[in-house]
């Protein structure tokens, strides 16, 4: 699991990133108001650094954390939810169905897995290499579908990132984005970009468990 949807290598960057991504705390909010976290044994599919397993903790949850790769060979009902952020299981495809299998296997009845990535079409979008607006609108409309067959809910997050000034914004992008920050910097007129998320989500029921 990622703390972002961007990898920058460098660690004064990406430290600055996370401070400025979603101050308000909209992200860790849903995921608590879909699954309840408080008191309850959490799985983190990811490294054990990062922020996101020490704000769970923060909000009452048990948390605990495991590679992508290591979840077929962990206990079967050993936890109430299963977060990934940014992972390959929000990809569809093979691999995220043998991941979404590994994770109910973890899972309790009635336990949760909740799955974080962008939902695109936002101003965040525009720093992605593979940014365009038609191509993105029609892979997430796909994505969507694939999901819902499964059945998966979606909780969309309207989340910002935010700076103390448009200039701060610029130098930020432009030094951790290189030319896709400065055009995006470009066209900023107050300091925050709009950050569109979304969490699927499904409960597994007692007839799912092995």
């Amino acid at each position: 699991m990622a703390d972002s949807p961007f990898t920058l290598a460098d660690p004064a960057l990406a430290a600055r990133l996370a401070r400025v991504m979603d101050p308000e705390g909209k992200i860790d909010r849903a995921l608590d108001a879909i699954a309840g976290l408080a008191g309850r044994d959490v799985l983190v599919v990811g490294p054990a650094r990062g922020r996101r397993p020490a704000q769970l903790r923060a909000m009452g949850a048990s948390v605990t954390t495991a590679p992508l790769a290591r979840l077929p060979g962990l206990a079967a009902g050993s936890a109430d939810a299963v977060i990934a952020c940014w992972t390959a299981l929000d990809r569809p495809g093979p691999a995220a169905e043998r991941g979404h299998a590994a994770a109910t296997q973890i899972l309790r009845p009635g336990g949760r897995l909740l799955l974080l990535t962008d939902y695109g079409r936002d101003d965040v979008a525009g720093l992605s290499s593979d940014a365009n607006p038609t191509v993105e609108h029609d892979r997430m409309r796909g994505r969507d579908t694939w999901f819902v067959a499964r059945g998966f809910k979606l909780h969309v997050i309207h989340a910002w990132w935010r700076f103390e000034s448009v200039e701060a914004a610029g130098e930020f992008l432009g030094a951790a984005f290189g030319e896709r920050g400065r055009a995006v910097a470009d066209g900023m007129r107050r300091p925050r970009l709009a950050h569109k998320l979304v969490v699927y989500h499904r409960t597994l029921d007692a007839g799912e468990v092995a």
